[in-house]
């Protein structure tokens, strides 16, 4: 073994000493000068509110009360309108029964009501429930029952789902099918357990606009686990202890002030959440579109202006399956910054989309529970598509063995995380695994002699066929390379003889004919025998959640054979 293998797979991110991250957030344009009463407000509101949702948003309207906040399909919204509106909306939840420590669901795609919605229950005091709008009716209400809201303020589409859960407590419609006052009906106390609806619009106009004080207990953000294997789980989210938390993703990500950013990936996810909190703390235009499109988002970045996006690897992949030509028809000359996270980016779509774009790609690794781990900037990834980078400022991670020893570099392991913005736990009770202070992803991986940090899989996905352990990444990432495949997911499954063995769920691309034995003959020229899928199962599309994701439940039975 060389010296660089017998390394420690221990790797710490740059120290972010209080000078480091001044000069980060001046750099950044976080604290850029400004009149000075401005300034004063703008530092007032942080340190009485702190670095919560609320408290970002009253200092960003202290600082540019002017600058649009927020810009959807239906209207844009100042910071300062924002605010005043969230105090109001606040008011009026207080008046309908919700209270410091309770509960406010969000059932809601991506739109200005949503931010709303975060920052009025932030301003009461409420933790927030993200609900995933990809949920089922009846995982909806399972969701919604577990969490006991005080109140719930979801688009009008999920009144069905709203309804199902039969909790009898306000519904506050967020979009509703048509605009203006009187598209809602005023709340009503709920009789035999029925829900009555206003809007959100309704409520604010009605509502006082009296001053409020920072609560007692700031509230929590609550986000759902993917919930692609297993049902969703609730994790508190800890508010950032202060600055330091934007400093820290902007030391690997050069995000800036005062810029359009498109949230490609829905607000109730943990990435697109992380573009929220950090677009506030930059005061940022957040430019949001209820449903993802490739055309319309490379719209939006032509005519927005946009210099950065957050999504998930399936926005690159859409927006990279578009004829050529009708893509390169958009003016995407304004972006700086695709930052992605969620799930593994196929190694093939990495090149190509900076091919395309130019070095702009960042892909960021963590989760709901650790929050981040590590991010790869565009050089990393020229140099290892599928690399997860190194940690940002002030995070540190640890590949482990079954003994919880470090491994030496490029041996396989188990990632452990530290960093000052892992999760609380669960709502049901309960936590991740701790070793020294470090969290376990729940993900295995390598660092290489370099400390870059390369993630094989979940230990769920891991298979052991015939004694040796598989990771369906290469696989994945192998059948992604090949013209005529659109996708591909990968799965373990059990076999009598082998102990489990792959299945491969393949999209061919329309137009296109490929057969079970080509598939396998492609992964038998380049990968060991043990990862050739016996089982390819041929479908029209891969089930996916709202983030993205690939839903393995939802995959149809697979049976050896062509």
């Amino acid at each position: 073994m060389s010296a660089n293998r017998a390394e420690p797979s221990e790797i710490t991110g740059p120290k972010g000493t209080q000078l480091r991250v001044m000069r980060i957030l001046t750099r950044s344009g976080v604290l850029r000068p400004a009149r000075p009463d401005r300034n004063l407000r703008q530092l007032l509101s942080l340190a009485r509110w702190g670095a919560t949702v609320a408290g970002g948003y009253r200092a960003a309207a202290a600082r540019s009360p002017h600058r649009v906040a927020v810009v959807d399909e239906r209207r844009s919204v100042t910071y300062r309108e924002v605010h005043r509106r969230a105090v109001r909306l606040a008011n009026g939840l207080e008046k309908l029964g919700a209270a410091p420590g309770s509960r406010v669901a969000v059932l809601c795609r991506n739109h200005a009501w949503f931010v709303e919605a975060v920052v009025a229950a932030a301003e009461l005091g409420a933790d927030v429930v993200l609900v995933n709008t990809g949920l089922t009716v009846r995982a909806t209400a399972e969701v919604l029952r577990a969490h006991e809201p005080a109140a719930i303020i979801a688009d009008a589409e999920f009144a069905d789902h709203v309804a199902a859960a039969r909790l009898g407590v306000p519904f506050l419609v967020a979009w509703p099918e048509s605009t203006g006052p009187g598209s809602g009906r005023p709340f009503e106390p709920a009789a035999h357990r029925r829900v009555a609806t206003a809007t959100v619009d309704d409520v604010i106009a009605t509502a006082p606009d009296a001053k409020r004080r920072p609560p007692e207990r700031a509230g929590r953000l609550i986000v759902l686990t993917s919930g692609t294997t297993s049902a969703p789980k609730g994790a508190y989210r800890a508010n950032p202890p202060g600055l330091s938390a934007a400093a820290s993703l902007i030391s690997r990500i050069p995000l800036r002030a005062c810029e359009s950013v498109l949230v490609a990936t829905p607000l109730f996810h943990m990435w697109g959440l992380a573009g929220l909190q950090i677009s506030m703390a930059l005061r940022n235009t957040l430019v949001l579109q209820r449903r993802f499109e490739p055309k319309a988002a490379l719209q939006a970045i032509e005519e927005r202006r946009c210099a950065v996006v957050f999504g998930v690897p399936v926005v690159l992949q859409r927006i990279m399956e578009l004829p050529p030509e009708l893509r390169d028809s958009y003016d995407a000359s304004s972006l700086r910054v695709v930052a992605t996270s969620g799930s593994a980016i196929p190694t093939p779509v990495v090149t190509a989309f900076m091919d395309v774009f130019g070095d702009v790609l960042y892909n960021f690794y963590g989760s709901t529970e650790v929050s981040w781990a590590a991010i790869a900037e565009p050089a990393d990834l020229r140099i290892a598509p599928n690399t997860a980078g190194r940690p940002p400022m002030d995070s540190r991670l640890k590949v482990l063995d079954e003994r919880g020893e470090v491994v030496p570099r490029g041996v396989t392991g188990r990632i452990f995380v530290w960093n000052t913005l892992l999760f609380e736990g669960y709502t049901s009770g309960g936590t991740k695994e701790h070793r020294s202070g470090y969290m376990a992803t729940n993900d295995r991986g390598h660092l290489d002699s370099s400390g870059r940090l390369f993630v094989h899989g979940r230990d769920a996905d891991m298979i052991v066929c015939a004694g040796e352990q598989l990771f369906p990444r290469d696989v994945e990432d192998l059948l992604a390379s090949v013209k005529d495949i659109r996708e591909a997911a990968v799965v373990g499954v059990p076999d009598a003889d082998e102990g489990q063995r792959f299945a491969a769920y393949v999209v061919v691309r329309p137009g296109a004919e490929m057969t079970a034995p080509q598939v396998r003959g492609v992964v038998a020229r380049y990968l060991p025998g043990n990862a050739v899928p016996r089982d390819v199962v041929f479908v029209d599309a891969l089930p996916r959640n709202a983030t993205g994701k690939v839903v393995v439940r939802d995959l149809p039975p697979s049976l050896a054979g062509d």
